[in-house]
Order: structure tokens, then sequence, then C-alpha cells
């Protein structure tokens, strides 16, 4: 029985999820690109992962609190088990996360159909999209750089 109230007491005891900073990333005020920027979190740096919304995490780094992109983190503890580290401990890590840890899949949804039905064009977006696009001078001299040639994609019709 009181195995019982301990495994049901269990997904309050995991609120949060350990995680850590693969590379220096931008920890946002928000879950997007152009969200305000809080702080800067060096690579290794260890977090508490708090909530997924798409492809971000709200995570907790210290004081700071904020959202970064999912592929930035590798979730868990490391992959080998610690020395000393029994098995009730990887067991525990299952039943609190539902991984042993060593593996990750990230999915992001797309748009559905009312999303669809009730989109509005963005033209600050447009812009700042085409923004990115590179002279054709500059790519015709990165595509020789790296010994690129151009290639006939037949599209379907």
């Amino acid at each position: 029985m009181k195995v019982l109230a301990a495994l049901l007491l269990l997904p309050l005891a995991a609120l949060a999820e350990p995680a850590t900073i693969l590379k220096a990333t931008e920890l946002k005020k928000d879950p997007a690109t152009d969200a305000a920027t809080v702080a800067t979190l060096a690579a290794d740096t260890a977090v508490d992962a708090l909530e997924r919304k798409s492809g971000w995490t709200r995570v907790k780094a210290g004081t700071n609190e904020g959202w970064v992109r999912m592929l930035s983190l590798r979730f868990g503890d490391a992959a080998a088990p610690k020395p000393g580290a029994s098995g009730f401990t990887q067991l525990f890590n299952v039943a609190r996360t539902g991984t042993s840890g060593t593996q990750v899949t990230t999915g992001v949804r797309g748009l559905d159909a009312e999303q669809l039905a009730t989109a509005q064009p963005n033209p600050a977006e447009l812009q700042k999209l085409e923004g990115f696009a590179a002279e054709r001078g500059a790519a015709e001299k990165f595509a020789a750089q790296g010994r690129l040639a151009p290639k006939a994609v037949e599209y379907p019709k």
C-alpha cells in the first residue's frame, strides 16, 4: 500500500526534469526566436526543464528562467550510470521521466486546419525572411569554394 501511495505522489516530485545546455544559447523571455533575451547560457550549464511548448522548453538556470530551443538541451543525467548508482536509481528515473535518459526524440507539430483557415499574412516577417537571402555573387562564390555544381531538379506537377 505504501508503494502505491509513493507511486501516486511520484509525478509531484517530477515537476522539473534535469537537463544540460549542449552549446552556448540564449535564454528567451518567450518561446520565440525574436523574443527578448533574458541571459546567455554557457555550454554544460545544468538547468531544470519545467515545461515544453512546441520546439521550446522553459528552463530554470540559477535565478534565471526562460525558454530555450529543445534541441539545445540534453535531458536527464549523464547516459552512463554514476559510480555507485543503483538499479533503483535508474528505475526511479524511468518512472519519473518515462525514459532511461539515454535517448531523446523531438517532434514539432505543424499547423492544424483551423490555424491554416485563419492565417493572416505578416509582411514584417516576410521582410525579415527576405533579409536572410544571399546576394547572387556571394552565393556563387560560396558554391565555387565548396566545389558545388548546379543540378536541375524536376518538380512534380
